[in-house]
């Protein structure tokens, strides 16, 4: 059976040229991270390269998947020279895919590995190779990575709730404080306790004491900077930072933080350092919101989707619902998988394009000057929609499709190799197919290879890594 590559998970344009540089599009596929240029479509380097080994940079971390570099031999005499203490040349870090990716002041990539909750630095060089700057792990698995708006720190969310900021390049003069936890000492014990039930309400005192004395050492200890700064008691799944321009409620620009949830919650917090001050709520979604999306272009207008059958549209400093716009009329549950907002500057078209999960369909809205959306024609792509980027400098945009599965299709494998990139470009006032010499490059470049002949773990993974918002569908509650 033939080999067929990776799907490119998330897409990210890199705009160099004020100061100088090549402009780079950024890609995920597989395990991997990939540079490429943005005038040419060669590629500029790949992280992790096919010989290099990821070590962990804290070996007091939870591990993730390891595998054992040295013989059993070797291994029992290197175990006799450290006390049992693990080498950073014994173990090698593995994962399977790296969901999340941003890109902060136009020099530095910051992804997430999935399987070791690695939030990963690297800059970018002039020539597009990347260069480590740190490694962070985190003590549950990020589902959202955000940027501040000066993008100097990084927004981290998890499925438990939490918000952390943390530095895009951590401070030198950071020194974590641990504080002393105090042994527990019951005021009783088995020579001053006589009855049954009293010598059984002490023993399980005592278990109870010994386990949280163990899950306290096994805890993974943040040591870099951070800090907590929003927390929600339900999963949440989507993101947004964003700057309020100055009117005539206030006097200077404001920084909000939003976040969607799987409750059907949208919260609006001040940025930080106030992001414990609550601004809003904007309530009016009736299933899970997957995905919110705030124009650059119009910064008091957020878009939101998930498992409706429509989108909303806001005036979120007001938590008021501006347009409910209809996307499905069929009975059959639909997820909101992407919305982006792209401004072409060329037409002044602005437009929003919105993807469903295992679809094969784009469809594209403009924003009118009124902030409600007009239908415009749907694009119809060779594969499953998977991510987008606009690439400002020639007006077009690029959409990453599946090219594994048949369109339209979560299971059903395709037998011969489709294009990873497709582009479209505005003509007379809509978009429409168009050829890229950098999206052809990219298309027939060498990437991570995918056999067609996959047993059920394999294929359950690949599954997840893409079509993973359906398990937040609360079946039978809503």
């Amino acid at each position: 059976m033939p080999s067929l590559r990776h799907p490119f998970q998330c897409l990210r344009y890199v705009a160099r040229e004020s100061a100088g540089q090549s402009d780079l599009l950024i890609a995920t596929a597989g395990a991997k991270v990939y540079s490429y240029s943005a005038s040419t479509g060669d590629c500029l380097d790949v992280f992790p390269s096919a010989d290099e080994s990821i070590v962990s940079d804290d070996l007091n971390s939870p591990p993730g998947k390891r595998r054992k570099l040295s013989s059993p031999s070797e291994q029992k005499d290197e175990q006799s020279e450290s006390a049992g203490k693990q080498s950073k040349e014994d173990v090698k870090l593995t994962w399977s895919s790296i969901p999340l990716l941003i890109v902060a002041q136009g020099k530095y990539v910051i992804f997430l590995t999935a399987e070791d909750k690695c939030i990963r630095v690297y800059s970018l060089k002039d020539n597009g190779q990347f260069v480590k700057e740190s490694v962070r792990t985190m003590p549950k698995r990020p589902s959202v990575l955000a940027l501040t708006p000066n993008e100097n720190d990084i927004l981290c969310a998890d499925k438990f709730g939490d918000v952390y900021i943390i530095p895009v390049i951590p401070s030198a003069e950071y020194k974590r404080v641990v504080a002393e936890e105090k042994e527990y000492a019951p005021s009783a014990t088995n020579l001053t306790v006589h009855t049954k039930r009293n010598l059984e309400s002490l023993e399980q005192q005592m278990r109870q004491a010994a386990l949280k004395k163990k899950a306290s050492a096994e805890a993974t200890a943040l040591n870099f900077e951070h800090q907590a700064i929003i927390g929600h008691v339900s999963m949440l799944t989507d993101m947004v930072s964003v700057t309020r321009p100055a009117d005539s409620t206030i006097s200077h620009p404001r920084n909000y933080i939003l976040t969607a949830d799987r409750d059907e919650h949208i919260r609006v917090s001040r940025g930080h350092p106030q992001a414990h001050v609550i601004e809003q709520y904007c309530f009016g979604h009736t299933s899970f919101i997957s995905k919110l999306c705030i124009p650059s272009w119009a910064p008091n207008v957020l878009i939101s989707g998930g498992g409706d059958k429509h989108l909303l549209v806001w005036n979120w400093v007001e938590g008021q619902v501006l347009q409910k716009v209809p996307l499905s009329e069929s009975e059959t549950d639909i997820t909101v998988s992407g919305i982006w907002a792209v401004s072409d500057n060329a037409d002044g078209l602005k437009s929003i394009f919105v993807a469903f999960e295992g679809s094969s369909q784009l469809l594209c809205y403009a924003l009118e000057n009124d902030n409600t959306l007009k239908q415009q024609e749907t694009l119809q792509l060779s594969g499953n929609v998977i991510d987008l980027v606009s690439i400002g400098s020639k007006d077009t945009i690029a959409v990453s499709v599946d090219n594994l599965r048949e369109p339209n299709s979560t299971s059903v494998w395709r037998s011969s190799p489709q294009a990873l990139l497709e582009t479209f470009r505005v003509e007379a006032g809509k978009w429409v197919p168009a050829e890229d010499s950098i999206v052809s490059s990219i298309n027939t470049d060498s990437s991570t290879l995918v056999h067609t002949e996959l047993d059920e773990k394999t294929t359950k993974s690949l599954n997840e890594q893409l079509y993973g918002l359906s398990v937040l569908r609360k079946n039978g509650w809503n």
